[in-house]
């Protein structure tokens, strides 16, 4: 009981001085700021940031977002100010003092600094785990989309999983090269694995039929599910202009390969 008196009559100042103690100390970067002002950052968050507190307080928050973002971000703080509720956590990129960006994720939420009615933001280094991930997917695109020769001139290109804007890209810019080195006469592209399919992906299935054929490569498309015509009807892709059968054994028996 005694404990719990002594805690209750600790002044406000002192409270100040035991909370910015344990911020201080804290692995994870945290800024105060009130009205974009800079009030206080811990010492991992001048380590993040890669200046000094003198160099950091004062400062607005907002000029260390890209300036594509500074919008999203003042209407976040405008959104934490009047709700005083705690953020979802978000992604992005700031500066450092020096110029450089890093990936971060942060969540904010509302606090009473002194007196101030202001904004804890706690700012963690993704960049780390940000570079694994893309390094994945640069192996599963890699690995993912092979291209498997079944007869002399002849390879089938599976397409598995969710095709999203980047294995997009890496479709583009690495299979005809393959196609050209493995010198094809015909390329069967099976899409049965294929997820789903949006308005991007029927760009896509358009483009690379255009790419292969350039190339002097007659192209077949298998494996489009009952599912996936439908949907592909739905985002405008004629599938009758593409030349498709059930599934890479009618493909090869129609290529008089079984």
């Amino acid at each position: 009981m005694e404990q719990h008196s002594a805690i209750r009559n600790i002044t406000g100042v002192q409270k100040e001085l035991v909370y910015n103690q344990i911020l201080e100390y804290s692995n994870e970067a945290t800024v105060i700021h009130s009205n974009h002002e800079i009030l206080y950052i811990n010492q991992s968050g001048i380590d993040l940031l890669n200046g000094t507190r003198d160099s950091i307080i004062g400062l607005d928050i907002v000029d260390f977002f890209k300036p594509d973002q500074r919008g999203f971000v003042k209407d976040q703080i405008r959104k934490l100010t009047i709700d005083r509720q705690i953020s979802e956590t978000i992604e992005t990129e700031i500066f450092k003092q020096d110029g450089t960006v890093v990936e971060v994720e942060l969540y904010c939420h509302s606090v009473v600094y002194g007196d101030v009615a202001a904004i804890q933001t706690i700012i963690r280094n993704i960049t780390t785990r940000k570079d694994a991930e893309r390094k994945y997917k640069r192996i599963y695109n890699e690995i993912g989309m092979p291209i498997v020769p079944v007869f002399d001139g002849i390879a089938v290109l599976p397409l598995i999983g969710a095709i999203d804007e980047e294995r997009i890209a890496h479709v583009l810019d690495h299979i005809p090269s393959k196609v050209h080195q493995k010198k094809l006469d015909h390329l069967i592209i099976d899409v049965s694995g294929v997820y789903t399919i949006n308005e991007r992906v029927a760009e896509f299935l358009f483009k690379m039929n255009d790419v292969i054929e350039l190339l002097g490569v007659s192209i077949t498309y298998t494996g489009f599910r009952p599912e996936l015509v439908y949907k592909a009807v739905d985002t405008g892709l004629e599938i009758g202009n593409l030349k498709t059968v059930a599934s890479v054994q009618h493909a090869l028996r129609g290529l008089n390969c079984t």
